[in-house]
């Protein structure tokens, strides 16, 4: 890597204080770089040095300070003031359908009026905004940077304008509307992801507004219909589909959408299971001639996972990445369509998830789980029970009970690229900006990752909320966790343009 030598020297005709002459081996003339209040910036062919103070610095150096002068530190109050319109929002974004269709256009009304005058729909700056809809009211915000070289590029993806549900009753403050208590910024969405719609709206404005000269293009999408996968075709997955990501591709991509200022280097993959199960209806006073759904919901659910854990079992990267928990399989819900309290109903079903590690496969998991169901099935009369008239069978009257199983739509995990240039800087920034780095995994999901890194992208993922708040009650972030992560940002892009 060259190594510049930085001079100052003064420069009263040019009404500044000092010029900047930077030394760079077999250039034979004087070339004009860059100009600033700060800084004229020559490079010189040779120089001769005799002030034992004049330090080196590496091209990396150089960059990385030129830009943090240019774009500087989040505009604290123009966050706070962007965030307490997006928290205002959040009430109408909440998303779990069919009760709760988020509107994502209220939120990007606010990014646009932030990065519109900076635009070249108006004639105000560079940027290069796209409102992608294809629901109505349903918009994905697509801004763009231009760079100088062709192909060189890097992004800021996966910040969505949708929020999960918050019941004001459970809460100590009211979830909709912005409130400050000393470094916390309070409402549903300020970790999981207004929070970070604010922060990458900042930092794009601010480049459409100082307009620094980068090499690479910086690309940010705000995304739609992120927290619930009932309604498709929304979001980044119509983006994808569509081909509108494409040239994200040729460089780093960075899902911002996790927590605690380090890098999330793991992701699970989901499987929304239900399991109905029949039996037969009778008085509970006679439950030798009744078949117990619910009874045999429990101990069918237990053969699952039993048989779950002994295929897939702990693995041994999981250790590498530091995963917190292995792949996991289990209940979370139950319902039963109801009856008198002496009644053994006919039915129930138990609904729940996988949390598949990303060493597992997604499609092999959900063939197995369908294999145990058809074996149980098959084989009820041998499904362990509880107690001498809890039975599965009821071979006078020709009755078995039996498992059904479905499945929503699943998503893979995915571990990313620990060897990935994307990866590196990533890394190097935390540590530049926080102080230390140390990657974590876990078996949340986020969606389409792994798709786009089958197809090609360096996926990198982080987040500047807390994870102790994220889909939590009284949900907040720390302003001056976002104020590092916006110069994470700053370095970043400093970074890729070496």
């Amino acid at each position: 890597m060259q190594a510049f030598i930085i001079l100052l020297l003064e420069c009263p005709h040019l009404s500044i204080t000092h010029t900047c002459l930077v030394l760079v081996p077999k250039c034979r003339s004087f070339e004009y770089l860059d100009f600033s209040s700060k800084y004229v910036i020559f490079l010189l062919s040779s120089v001769k040095i005799s002030n034992p103070s004049i330090s080196a610095i590496t091209t990396s150096d150089f960059h990385s300070t030129v830009s943090r002068d240019t774009v500087g530190d989040l505009n604290t109050d123009s966050f706070v003031k962007l965030l307490s319109k997006l928290i205002g929002e959040s009430e109408y974004v909440q998303n779990n359908p069919p009760d709760l269709i988020p509107q994502e256009d209220r939120i990007v009304r606010h990014v646009l009026d932030a990065l519109l005058p900076y635009s070249t729909q108006t004639g105000g700056g560079p940027l290069i905004v796209n409102h992608v809809t294809y629901f109505p009211g349903r918009g994905n915000v697509i801004v763009e940077y231009p760079g100088t070289v062709p192909g060189k590029i890097l992004s800021f993806v996966g910040m969505h304008m949708d929020v999960v549900t918050a019941n004001p009753n459970d809460w100590d403050f009211d979830p909709f509307t912005l409130s400050i208590d000393g470094d916390k910024l309070r409402g549903r969405g300020t970790t999981d992801c207004l929070g970070h719609v604010a922060l990458i709206t900042e930092l794009m404005r601010r480049l459409g507004e100082t307009k620094p000269k980068l090499k690479s293009t910086v690309v940010a999408v705000f995304i739609a219909n992120e927290e619930n996968s009932a309604i498709s075709g929304v979001g980044v997955d119509a983006l994808v589909k569509d081909g509108l990501l494409n040239k994200l591709k040729e460089g780093p991509l960075y899902w911002i959408d996790t927590a605690d200022k380090q890098p999330c280097i793991g992701t699970g993959g989901m499987i929304p299971w239900k399991l109905r199960v029949t039996g037969k209806l009778f008085h509970s006073g006679l439950p030798h001639k009744a078949i117990n759904p619910l009874e045999l919901a429990m101990d069918a659910v237990k053969e699952i996972q039993l048989r779950f854990y002994r295929d897939f079992p702990p693995h041994p990267k999981e250790q590498i990445y530091g995963f917190a928990t292995p792949s996991t399989m289990k209940p979370t819900q139950w319902h039963y369509p109801g009856g008198g309290i002496n009644q053994i109903p006919a039915e129930c079903t138990i609904s729940g998830d996988v949390r598949l590690t990303p060493f597992y496969n997604v499609i092999d998991v959900m063939k197995k789980l369908q294999e145990y169901v058809d074996d149980i099935n098959n084989h009820i009369e041998r499904l362990e029970s509880r107690g001498p008239v809890s039975k599965y069978v009821l071979p006078d009257e020709d009755l078995r009970g039996s498992l059904t199983i479905s499945f929503d739509e699943a998503m893979s995990g995915v571990a990313c690229d620990l060897k990935s240039h994307g990866f590196h800087v990533l890394s190097k920034a935390t540590e530049e900006v926080v102080g230390y780095v140390k990657p974590y995994s876990i078996t949340g999901s986020l969606p389409l990752i792994r798709e786009l890194q089958d197809e090609g992208f360096d996926v990198q993922t982080s987040g500047y909320g807390l994870m102790a708040t994220y889909h939590a009650k009284n949900e907040y972030c720390l302003l001056s966790d976002m104020c590092q992560g916006y110069q994470v940002f700053v370095s970043i892009i400093s970074q890729l343009e070496d």
